[in-house]
């Protein structure tokens, strides 16, 4: 189990290499300035975080209360997951529409393009975390 110090710092690091990326290679594929994607990234954070907490509470609450907090199986982790990117979608539309002053369909695909990068992004940074902060263990 990790520590909360070794989560705090895990949070932190993958938020800010993604702002990183986000900024970067966000403005050379879209031509979009550095600064109004990286304050977008940042805006995605904030309410990826706060999406993230509020929704694994709600999530926790219903498990307790129509599963009894049964063992989550490969189902259970699926439909957690799609339901937890589909409202961060669907409220992301919105946001990158606003921030970039676009139109919907266009910030519907650049969200879809945001949710893509961070399901690899999320895999290869949580990979590489483990190898570089492994979880120790007692013998």
């Amino acid at each position: 189990m990790r520590t909360l110090n070794d989560r705090i710092r895990h949070t932190l690091l993958f938020e800010f290499i993604a702002l990183i990326i986000i900024a970067i290679f966000g403005s050379w594929i879209t031509g979009l300035p550095v600064e109004m994607l990286g304050a977008l990234s940042l805006m995605f954070s904030v309410l990826a975080m706060a999406w993230n907490m509020l929704y694994n509470w709600l999530f926790d609450l219903w498990d307790m209360k129509y599963r009894l907090a049964a063992k989550r199986g490969f189902l259970i982790r699926a439909i957690h997951a799609v339901l937890f990117e589909l409202v961060l979608l669907s409220v992301g539309v919105f946001l990158v529409a606003w921030w970039l002053s676009i139109p919907l369909l266009e910030a519907l695909v650049l969200d879809i393009g945001l949710s893509a990068f961070f399901v690899v992004y999320a895999f290869g940074f949580n990979w590489s975390y483990d190898l570089v902060f492994p979880v120790l263990t007692e013998a």
